[in-house]
């Protein structure tokens, strides 16, 4: 089989610069004519979006720990069909994984692709003691082939010439510092692609300052890996699966969408802020920014569909924004806003971070979507956090994780479900969702 060209663009530490170099990488060998698969090592949402937008493909995440090595690499191999490079982002630092260990870090998704690494370094405040820190990660895991350097804000020529001095690995890249390209941010992190654009002006700085061709070449060197077995094509469409997708709800894995298209789903994308809630035999309702859009959600006639659609017996399943959106009442700081109403609970935004990592999850029954005994495996990252009625019922006994509260999470009423763990499906989890609309379909 032919070879995919592919590289990984890991960092030292997080705020190195790999997001933005990554991410100008990707615009600039776009802008040469090629077309570039992106990825994303972790359970990251929003840097995908500026991948998708800048390589106009929808950027993956890799994430052993949600899906394991074998679904590593059956997500590489299908979304690369086609491209003539795969871009892979890291997360965090080379070798920063799960509880200390290498599990889930970026040079565990190297290895699994057996890819060569570029690494990025900011040399800011440094010289020669850069080469110290190069030379430590090159030679850390014998099994990571960490075979390049860019080296990030460096301030003049006369910078440049004293680290090049005593250069050990191969550089790649001497990006000037950028004080003029900067990305905003907020409490879950950067901005999302359809908020700005400035991802895609780092292209120009990486064609200016990187040997794109290079790159190109040592990409060019990770050798043929055996595909996994293939996976059949989507069939026909059993059910109709509203998505709510907006500026409010905007967290989904494309790998999730993907398997509900494959078990029989038609995806229908709606607004809760502006839409009726579309002719649909299921919900998805996922994670994004309902706090910032409390005022038009409590506004829209959407939210009272949505109730009239859970009373009907509609299957709803909904992730963190989601969660909250399906409670009695949002409080933010601007004040308290009535929302769905059908899960009995308040959810309330605070100033510091509620539940952020891993989750691993058993599911203990309740929700037509969730096989008892089953494990749900994903990720969770909130300010908000749930107070719950006394006899509130969950469908999750949390085996890492924070959850709603107790060790649970997955608050359960009717055939509906709102859980604070993003969860990553398996095929046997969208089936179920997919027979569950279509159990309503036929009713």
């Amino acid at each position: 089989m032919r070879p995919i060209p592919r590289i990984v663009v890991a960092g030292t530490h997080s705020g190195c610069g790999k997001t933005t170099l990554a991410s100008g990488l990707m615009a600039a060998l776009t802008a040469r004519g090629l077309a570039v698969q992106p990825f994303k090592v972790g359970p990251d949402f929003i840097d995908p979006t500026h991948h998708t937008a800048i390589c106009d493909r929808a950027s993956r995440n890799l994430d052993p720990f949600m899906m394991g090595e074998t679904g590593v690499r059956e997500t590489f191999f299908r979304a690369s069909a086609g491209a003539d490079i795969a871009v892979i982002e890291g997360v965090m630092g080379l070798y920063d994984g799960v509880d200390g260990t290498d599990a889930a870090s970026t040079a565990h998704v190297a290895k699994i692709l057996d890819a060569p690494v570029l690494l990025v370094v900011d040399a800011k405040g440094a010289s020669r003691s850069v080469h110290a820190t190069v030379r430590g990660y090159a030679g850390f895991d014998p099994e990571v082939r960490v075979a390049g350097v860019v080296f990030n804000r460096v301030g003049s020529p006369r910078h440049r010439a004293l680290i090049e001095a005593t250069q050990s690995l191969p550089a790649y890249g001497w990006v000037p510092r950028q004080d003029d390209l900067v990305v905003t941010s907020r409490h879950l992190g950067l901005a999302m692609a359809a908020e700005t654009g400035a991802m895609a002006g780092f292209g120009p700085v990486v064609e200016a300052s990187c040997d794109l061709a290079g790159i190109l070449d040592l990409a060019r060197t990770a050798p043929p890996r055996p595909a996994p077995v293939n996976i059949p094509d989507r069939p026909e469409a059993e059910a109709r699966v509203g998505v709510a997708n907006d500026a409010a709800f905007c967290f989904y894995y494309q790998d999730n969408l993907d398997r509900l298209a494959r078990a029989g789903a038609h995806l229908v994308f709606f607004s809760p802020m502006t839409d009726r809630l579309p002719e649909v035999d299921a919900i998805y309702l996922g994670g994004g920014y309902p706090e910032l859009h409390a005022a038009a959600l409590a506004s829209s006639r959407c939210r009272e569909d949505i109730r009239r659609a859970v009373d009907d017996g509609v299957p709803v399943y909904a992730e963190c924004g989601g969660l909250a959106y399906l409670t009695e009442q949002l409080v933010t700081g601007d004040g308290e806003y009535a929302m769905v109403g059908v899960l009995p609970a308040t959810a309330a935004m605070t100033n510091r971070i509620q539940g952020l990592g891993y989750v691993e999850a058993r599911v203990i029954g309740g929700a037509p979507v969730l096989a008892p005994g089953s494990t749900v495996r994903g990720h969770e990252f909130h300010y908000s956090r749930l107070d719950c009625a006394p006899d509130a019922r969950f469908a999750l006994e949390l085996l890492r994780g924070r959850g709603i509260a107790g060790g649970r999470d997955g608050l359960v009423v009717q055939d509906t479900v709102g859980q604070y763990t993003h969860a990553y499906f398996t095929e046997g989890f969208a089936g179920r969702l997919v027979r569950a609309a279509g159990a309503y379909r036929r009713a």
